[in-house]
């Protein structure tokens, strides 16, 4: 019987291609799963240099894939902090802090000059737990039991001024109604009368005698020494002598006389 003869095929046959080795998976595993798309390709029939290709494309594409999702995490985490921060400190910063009770101010001196006492009195015990004390105004004025309509003219302490505590001591000065306030506290109202000096009494001064009446005189009293006689021009109220002696001056005469001493006298 007659053997048909085959020819050899020039080619070796293929061997039959995987549903996993089929390109449009490979290429679709590359894209969206790298490292699985790296091995498939790596056992498909590619020839090495487009497996090389392959392998590195996809590579940077996972790298890009995976590094880019932290950075953008990282930057939002970054730009989230700063608004997380100010969130959290906004609530401390706007409340409002608590206000600290302000001190209670002292109360003052009210002014009483001018008032009769028992105004006085009323208006100044009311802040007080001392009592008002009541002075006299004028050192020489006694003040009376009944002082109620006396009018105030100084008072401690003055007005305006802050009483510190209830216990600060107030006092006044006051005058009768109807008289004059002092310029100042312990005035004497009817100051003492001082007394008169004596004026000392002027010595009368002693007439003295012209040196041509003394020689007159004395030549007269020299001439009369052993008895009276005119003695020419004397001066009234000088010494002279001898008793009895005469002499003129302005025309009148004078005569040497006592009491002792002997003057001349008219």
């Amino acid at each position: 019987m007659y053997q048909q003869y085959q020819q050899p095929h020039p080619y070796a046959p293929q061997p039959l291609r995987r549903w996993w080795q089929h390109p449009a998976l490979i290429i679709t595993a590359l894209v969206l799963l790298p490292p699985a798309g790296i091995a498939l390709a790596w056992t498909s029939r590619w020839d090495q240099k487009k497996k090389i290709i392959a392998t590195v494309l996809s590579g940077l594409w996972f790298l890009l894939f995976v590094l880019t999702p932290d950075s953008a995490k990282k930057s939002g985490d970054d730009a989230k902090s700063p608004a997380t921060v100010a969130t959290t400190a906004a609530p401390q910063s706007s409340a409002p802090a608590a206000a600290a009770p302000s001190p209670t101010p002292a109360p003052a001196m009210p002014s009483v000059v001018g008032t009769p006492f028992a105004g006085a009195e009323k208006a100044v015990e009311a802040l007080l737990d001392t009592e008002l004390t009541a002075l006299s105004a004028y050192a020489d004025v006694t003040l009376p039991a009944d002082h109620t309509t006396w009018v105030v003219c100084f008072q401690e302490p003055a007005a305006g001024s802050a009483l510190a505590s209830k216990s600060v001591p107030a006092s006044v000065h006051l005058v009768a109604a109807g008289t004059t306030c002092p310029a100042e506290k312990g005035t004497s109202l009817k100051p003492k009368s001082t007394p008169k000096a004596t004026p000392t009494p002027t010595p009368t001064p002693k007439p003295t005698v012209d040196e041509d009446d003394s020689g007159s005189t004395s030549g007269g009293s020299g001439s009369t020494s052993g008895g009276s006689g005119s003695v020419g021009t004397v001066h009234p109220g000088a010494f002279c002598s001898p008793a009895g002696a005469t002499g003129t001056y302005n025309g009148r005469i004078y005569t040497c006389k006592g009491p002792a001493p002997n003057r001349w006298r008219q």
